[in-house]
């Protein structure tokens, strides 16, 4: 699968705003085929900053910034950050969440 973990760094004026910003976007994305999850978090230590954790089956990653939902966003989310996302994506084998090892709940 292809694993993808972005960091936004929102400007403050858009910060309660970004999830209604980025709603379509989501939406669309999740329901493309070989989309496992896209998920976003609010960073406990600055609010302004937002994290998507998303995952694709390895063929289907070409085809979402491909599509024409992603490149509205890419149009659309630039007047809300403060930055240049950072992102870091690979390759890794799996499709799912694994089980912590190291952490068992009975």
């Amino acid at each position: 699968m292809i694993f993808i973990v972005v960091k936004f760094n929102v400007k403050p004026d858009w910060s309660d705003r970004w999830l209604d910003l980025t709603r379509e976007f989501t939406e669309a994305t999740r329901r493309e085929p070989g989309n496992l999850w896209f998920d976003w978090s609010r960073s406990v230590e600055n609010p302004n900053e937002f994290v998507l954790v998303e995952a694709f089956q390895d063929d289907a990653a070409g085809d979402h910034v491909n599509s024409e939902h992603f490149q509205q966003a890419m149009k659309e989310m630039p007047e809300a950050l403060a930055e240049t996302p950072k992102i870091i994506s690979r390759q890794i084998e799996g499709s799912d969440w694994d089980r912590m090892g190291e952490l068992t709940v009975a």
